[in-house]
This record gives structure tokens, sequence and C-alpha cells, in this order.
């Protein structure tokens, strides 16, 4: 019987993969059991943040070596994701996902293990997309099919269960651009930061084809990144120059598995929608009169969240600027703005709290979920 289990540690710096180290060290994951690996790392999360392949090189490193893998096996069986900036109060961190399969549980009684659900998680890849294919049909066909695939792996067999996609997804550069181009193909746009929410949305939108958010005969290239009424409530997609294919994390509450652990969801209706949080963590019994007491905080192993400025520049009919800065760029605003809101909430810091929401919540808005510990 499968288990799930979740690490958090900190991070000193991108490539610091010491705290990995220590828990494999201490003998409380064995590296064959990890599967995925989220990340916030502390760089501007932009086109040009190598911050996240940084990291990315160090865990494979690390892994390798105790796997008796290369470095680029390692990143064919591990997701990887990514996720940088951590504008504000955010803490980098990194959250470590395993299986563990465990002896079913003897003598319980008829049909109980039916009814008990926890935490589960299940991978899954694209295949590498052509730069032409970024941010249109392609990928968000190619993500439904990944995420399908996920659910299997994770034993989800009710979209219901699904609480949280990851989706890690690449972006187009001037020289991907150049490289289709020379083959006669024109790619989404020659924007290459523009290219990352292109990704994203479609990234998005296929998940939300997956678990039937969305009617497939609402697409097409023309709606990626402009029809905001077309989203996901369970979608998160981080976009980054160190790959090219998209890396699917499902996470859910299945039958079959056991453990503590369980994962609720919410939608944000926009950055400082505190009532989502709190409604998370309510569906895991959570006490939510104000901020979490340190007791209850260590009880959340994970909080993730995506935050995106609304386009109308508007919060609840008061003015923000953040699409109007030019200094600093809208989705850094927008991480500190719901990562502040999170922590609040939580009473702590080390959140995934990720930009860039195109298609994945409501227009300035985005899902959260919270991971938590159950009491006995």
């Amino acid at each position: 019987m499968p288990e799930c289990l979740a690490f958090r540690v900190p991070t000193r710096h991108p490539a610091d993969v010491s705290g990995l180290d220590a828990l494999i060290a201490s003998g409380a994951v064995a590296p064959e059991e990890i599967v995925a690996v989220f990340g916030k790392t502390e760089g501007n999360g932009c086109v040009n943040d190598f911050t996240r392949p940084l990291a990315v090189m160090a865990l494979e490193a690390s892994l390798s070596a105790r796997l008796g893998l290369s470095p680029a096996e390692v990143g064919a069986r591990v997701a990887l994701v990514m996720s940088g900036g951590t504008e504000g109060g955010l803490s980098p961190h990194l959250l470590i996902l395993a299986r563990r399969e465990t002896p079913g549980a003897e003598g319980r009684a008829e049909g109980k293990a039916e009814e008990s659900k926890a935490l589960a998680v299940g991978t899954a890849f694209t295949d590498d997309f052509l730069p032409e294919e970024i941010g249109r049909m392609a990928q968000v066909r190619a993500t439904a099919s990944a995420v399908e695939r996920a659910m299997a792996a994770a034993g989800i067999a009710d979209i219901a269960d699904v609480h949280f996609v990851q989706v890690k997804c690449p972006l187009l550069t001037s020289a991907r651009i150049q490289e289709a181009a020379g083959r006669g193909h024109e790619v989404a746009t020659h924007d290459t930061y523009a290219s990352m929410g292109l990704s994203r949305g479609a990234s998005a939108l296929g998940i939300g084809l997956a678990l039937a958010e969305i009617a497939e005969s609402a697409l097409d290239d023309a709606v990626i990144g402009t029809r905001t009424d077309l989203y996901s409530g369970r979608a998160s997609a981080s976009a980054g120059i160190e790959l090219m294919r998209n890396e699917v994390i499902v996470l859910g509450n299945a039958p079959g598995w056991r453990g503590p652990l369980r994962i609720a969801h919410r939608v944000m209706r926009d950055g400082i929608d505190l009532s989502a949080i709190q409604g998370a963590l309510s569906d895991l019994g959570f006490p939510v009169a104000g901020q979490l007491a340190p007791d209850q905080a260590e009880r959340v192993v994970a909080l993730l969240a995506k935050a995106e400025p609304s386009g109308d520049g508007l919060i609840r009919g008061r003015r923000h600027i953040m699409n109007d800065d030019s200094d600093i760029n809208a989705t850094r605003h927008a991480r500190a703005l719901v990562g502040g809101v999170a922590a609040a909430a939580i009473g702590r810091t080390d959140l995934f709290v990720s930009g860039g929401a195109e298609h994945q919540g409501p227009d300035g808005g985005g899902p959260v979920a919270v991971i938590g510990r159950i009491q006995a």
C-alpha cells in the first residue's frame, strides 16, 4: 500500500541541497522513493532567472550520486519544479515528495479500505515541444494527456479527488525562436517574456481539459492568454528556461493510499482572499479563527498558491499599480502580495507561491492548496 511522504527543508542558496542530503542520510527517505521536488528560489522568476536551472543541476547531481544514474536519467524520472521569486517575506525552500510502498493494513473491517483516502501523488512528462508548439493547442493537448497519465500513476480515478496539478513548462528564447524560423515555422510570440504566460496558459488549459473544467470545443490557439473566463481551479503552472517539455505533478486524496497527510484546495478570487485560504485549512480540520498557532502551523506541510495581478488594475474596486510599474515586474508584486496574505494565515513564510496565473483561477485570483497532517 503506498504512502505519500512530504518534507519541507530550507535552502541557503539555489544550489543548496544540504536539507535533501540530511533527509537521506537520516533514513527519513530513500533516494529511490523521491518522485518530485518543488522549489522556491530567490531569482526574479523571469526569462533570465538562472537560479532555477542551477537548483535543478544541484538536485540532479545529488540524486544521481545516490541512485547510480546520470543527471539526465534523474531528470527523466523525478519531476523537478523550480519556481523563481521569493519577494516580500517568502522563504526559499524545497518540498520533497516521495512514494513509499508499505505493507497493507491487516484486519481492517470490510469496506473500510475503500472509504479511507490519503494524500496521493503521481507524475508524468510530455515529450519535448518544438518552439512553435509552445503556447498553442499542441501544448494544451499534450498536457491533458500527461495529467491523465499522472492521475493513473497516483491511482486517482475520480477527477473530484484531484486538488492540485503542478506543471513546469518551457518558454521561448531568442535562440529557440530563430531555430523555429530556420525550419520555416512561426512561433506564438517573439516576446520571450510573453511566451512564459502563453506556456503557462496552455498548460493550465490542458489541466482544465483533463479535469473536465473546460470543454474542448471552447479551446483553440486564439483563446490562450486572452479568454480569462476559461480557467482551471486546480492548475498551477511555472515556466522556466531549463526544459522543453512539461513536467506534471498531480496531488489528490485517493483510496488505497495510507498515511496522515491530506490535501484540500479552494480558489482565491483575488490576491487578498484570506477566506479561501482559511476554507482550505478548515477542510483539513484546522482552526481558522485568526493566524494558526505555532503547533498548528507545523501541521501544515505545504501551502501551494498562484498569484496574478488583475487585468483591470483593481482589487475590489481600488486601484493597484502592479501592471504599471516599469521597475518591478507585475508577477513579482503579486507573489509578494499573496505571500504576505498566506503567511499571515499560516504563521510561516516557507510557502510555495508562484507568479503568473494565466487560466489558473479567475483574473486576479488563483488556486490555493494546503497539504496538512491530520490529527488522529
